[in-house]
Formats: C-alpha cells, structure tokens, sequence
C-alpha cells in the first residue's frame, strides 16, 4: 500500500466521513502493526462500526465516552445497553475526566484564560477532531486502558468520524512527551 493511498483529506468536517474514516483506521493497523485503537464515542454509533470492523482482530479497542455530566448533571449521552453492546464485541469503553476540559473550563467562565484552553485551541488549529484524538489517547492512558506503545486514534467533528492520527501516548502529567506521529485523515479547516 502506498502512503498516498493511506491519508485523506476530506472536504468537509462531519458523520458523512465515518466510514472512510473507519477505513483508513484498519489501513492503518494494518500498515503501522498496531495492536491499540481508541475512538472517541459519544452515542456509541461510531465506536461501534469500529468495534464490529475490529471483532477478532487482536485488536485492542478502547471507546472514550463524554465524562457523566458533560450535557445534563448526573447523566451520560451513551446509554448503558450501548456500553454492553461494544462490550461484548470486545471493546473496553472509558468514561472519565477530559484533559482539556476540566478546572481550566471553570476558570474560563470567570476569567476568560486558562491554560488548557491554550493547549486545547493550539491543536484545533489543525482540526476540532486533532484536538479530541489527543484527548482521548491522553485519557486511556492516565486510565491503564492503554499501554505506552503506538496508537491510532479516531476522532470527529460532532458526531461521526473525520479524523485517524497515529500516536506516541503519554499520561496528561506528561503531555509533551505524546507525539502525534502521523495524520492519516482529516477534514480541512475553515
């Protein structure tokens, strides 16, 4: 497979890039030899496309929920049968605190500044879901959910999948040592 036959630049953010997204994820497993993947996943619907392209694999799939609480108080978008569903086609899902999106949000809404604001709009400059597959590769580390070897992330813009990156993790006490080795999928930024 050639390189050029692995990336994608896709006209526009959004849902209607799931699927070649997805595609390019298993192109780059197969091409990286990588043994991790984790999906951003709010409903569950992409996490489980991946979880269902992944089955038998070998593959570890780690989907990475909203934290509880993200839309309404003491609720998760994803519902518990979805949990059970991608769990019993091997995928652990992960629900927990967002790097980037914790005392630093609090701060902001009084005081217009935080530092993870900085670091969250520094990666949106290459795209809303370069931001998230940092993210999430950030959370299914600090979580063990992971281990330090390479992985590929998918991510999107709102719902869907728009976004593949092949990953060096790092726990968030270690951000700067993660690095986003390769972008295999994005949408172009407007």
């Amino acid at each position: 497979m050639s390189s050029a036959s692995l990336h994608q630049l896709f006209d526009r953010p959004g849902p209607k890039n799931t699927e070649a997204a997805l595609r390019i994820m298993q192109q780059g497993v197969e091409r990286y030899g990588v043994k991790q993947v984790v999906i951003a996943s709010t409903f569950g619907d992409t996490g489980l496309a991946a979880a269902r392209l992944l089955a038998g694999s070998g593959v570890r799939l780690v989907v990475v929920t909203h934290n509880v609480g993200f839309k309404e108080p003491g609720t998760l978008e994803m519902t518990a049968e979805t949990r059970k569903e991608l769990e019993d086609l091997g995928a652990r899902v992960y629900t927990g605190t967002m790097p980037f999106r914790t005392f630093g949000t609090a701060i902001r809404e009084k005081q217009a500044y935080s530092q993870q604001d900085l670091i969250a709009n520094v990666l949106r400059l290459f795209g809303q879901g370069v931001k998230v597959c940092v993210e999430i590769v950030l959370m299914a580390a600090d979580s063990g959910c992971i281990t330090p070897d390479d992985v590929l992330a998918v991510a999107g813009t709102a719902r869907g999948a728009d976004t593949v990156a092949l990953i060096r993790p790092a726990s968030s006490n270690k951000l700067f040592d993660l690095k986003v080795k390769d972008i295999l999928a994005k949408p172009l930024v407007f």
